[in-house]
């Protein structure tokens, strides 16, 4: 009669300290997990019944991290990695591949990459029907810029496509000036999406960037150190993307392998300008360090004075938000169990920058577990690097360095209920 009593659950977490900002639940909670889902969260729930049982015990616990800036078209394009080999040592249970796939190649991604992984993918479609196939170019000929095929492939696919992704620098453009970027916020108008806008080296400039963005769109790189910085000469964040901001202009990180600055960082936070999101932009570049991934991206904003729960909050209920997917941003019941889970390590770290400018950290968040439909990813090891995925040769000493945490990471006790 008592067992009848006893609650039961496919997969029990036990013992962790939950960081859950989409639903206000900070501390010692337990998490009861029932068809792939969230069907408990409790002070306890060690009375409970369940096939597996996760001892997490001083682990941190929080949702599934969103990623809202990578590259996962592996094998077709310059940049693209395997999603769910890095998931499974990250936490990243939702990406949104932004821009590899451009309408000629997304029917791809969708079957050979969104479909077959583990992980949750969206993607923004690239307004350049070619994608990211090479390191660059993709809108110096305008004749890739076929806004009518990139409005029927979005059209055909809004299960999965969710935006539109353009990106203005000086190479990418090469010639064409601000035309491409017009054109894909006619794309974005037309079809009622979000806009993602890339920056870096000039030309064209900011202010002529800035013309062209408006509320809900995502202006990536924010923290780029580049001649399209959001700075002003005197340090300062941009007046006019300031008032977009203001209006609903979401600024995100974009680490990546040549857009995140420390000094650019730092004016920014001293002025109260948080990232509305920390994404990775992770690729076959960035990888291999300095960004290496999300996890360690977290730890540079919690080395630049970011609290725990900021930090969790723009990886996990605020991109949420943004792809109009918030069951995926929080630990709430009866949302999917989308799980990560970490070591917190205290100690003396070096972070890195894209120019390998150091800071100092204290402390260092390692990935234990990662879970999707309630189901643990099993680690297994990405394919080799492309031949091209050369760093330049300014970041080549990072491979000296390391990660800021050279030993393999400490992997949680998964016990079976009965042991």
């Amino acid at each position: 009669m008592l067992e009848e009593q006893r609650e039961h659950f496919d997969t029990l977490i036990l013992g962790g300290d939950l960081i859950d900002p989409g639903t206000g639940r900070f501390g010692r909670f337990d998490i009861g997990i029932r068809q792939g889902r969230i069907a408990r969260v409790a002070p306890s729930l060690a009375g409970s019944v369940a096939e597996q049982v996760v001892d997490a015990r001083g682990q941190l616990v929080t949702p599934g991290l969103i990623d809202l800036h990578t590259h996962v078209y592996w094998g077709a394009t310059y940049w693209g990695i395997e999603a769910d080999p890095v998931a499974s040592r990250t936490g990243v249970t939702t990406w949104l591949d932004v821009g590899s796939a451009g309408a000629y190649t997304f029917p791809g991604l969708r079957r050979y990459v969104i479909e077959p992984s583990r992980v949750r993918i969206f993607a923004f479609l690239n307004l350049s029907s070619i994608g990211l196939v090479a390191p660059t170019w993709e809108f110096a000929n305008l004749d890739y810029c076929d806004v009518e095929l990139a409005a029927r492939m979005i059209e055909t696919n809004r299960d999965v496509i969710l935006g539109v992704k353009a990106r203005i620098d000086t190479n990418t453009t090469r010639g064409v000036g601000i035309r491409p970027l017009e054109l894909a916020r006619k794309l974005a108008d037309e079809l009622g999406v979000p806009l993602m806008v890339h920056i870096g080296d000039g030309p064209p400039t900011i202010d002529e960037v800035a013309a062209f963005l408006r509320p809900g769109d995502i202006l990536t790189h924010c923290f780029t150190g580049a001649t399209m910085r959001i700075l002003t000469p005197e340090g300062k964040l941009h007046p006019t993307i300031r008032s977009l901001r203001e209006r609903g202009l979401v600024l995100d990180v974009g680490h990546g392998a040549g857009s995140f600055n420390f000094t650019v960082a730092e004016a920014l936070l001293a002025e109260g300008i948080l990232p509305d999101t920390i994404s990775s932009d992770i690729h076959q570049l960035a990888i291999q360090g300095p960004m290496f991934d999300l996890p360690t991206t977290l730890s540079k904003f919690l080395a630049l004075g970011l609290s725990l729960p900021e930090v969790i909050e723009r990886v996990t209920v605020r991109p949420a938000q943004l792809l109009g997917r918030p069951e995926l941003g929080c630990l709430a019941e009866g949302t999917p169990a989308d799980i990560a889970l970490f070591r917190l390590i205290d100690g003396n770290f070096t972070f890195y920058d894209v120019a390998l400018q150091a800071r100092q950290g204290r402390q260092l968040l390692i990935n234990t577990v990662t879970m999707v439909n309630g189901r643990i990813l099993p680690r297994t090891e990405p394919s080799p690097l492309h031949l091209w995925a050369e760093l330049p040769e300014h970041q080549r000493t990072i491979r000296k360095i390391g990660h800021p945490f050279r030993a393999q990471p400490m992997v949680l006790e998964v016990r079976d209920a009965g042991a």
